[in-house]
């Protein structure tokens, strides 16, 4: 018999009253997708300057980057006291 896929390997069946449309149906792809920004993010990123990625874009990267530390310290701190609090016995 041999190994034969479990999923079938024809393309369904056509529903009918649908249509499908050919990529030389839609318009260009300039029109609506507008600048490619991905050459210039390269620049950015690839550029040897000594700073790690995640802070490549400045100001708004050290913003997140602070905040992000900020609240996962204080998540660590505040989880640490609640357990300190639960590991306490009830007062009466």
């Amino acid at each position: 018999q041999g190994l034969k896929p479990i999923v079938s390997t024809e393309s369904p069946a056509p529903i009918s009253g649908t249509t499908s449309k050919l990529a030389s149906d839609f318009p260009a792809t300039d029109s609506y997708l507008g600048k490619n920004k991905v050459p210039d993010l390269q620049k950015i990123f690839q550029k040897a300057d000594g700073l790690p990625v995640h802070l490549k874009r400045g100001v708004p990267d050290r913003l997140l980057y602070r905040t992000t530390m900020a609240l996962t310290i204080g998540g660590t701190i505040y989880c640490l006291v609640a357990l300190y609090m639960a590991s306490q016995p009830r007062q009466q």
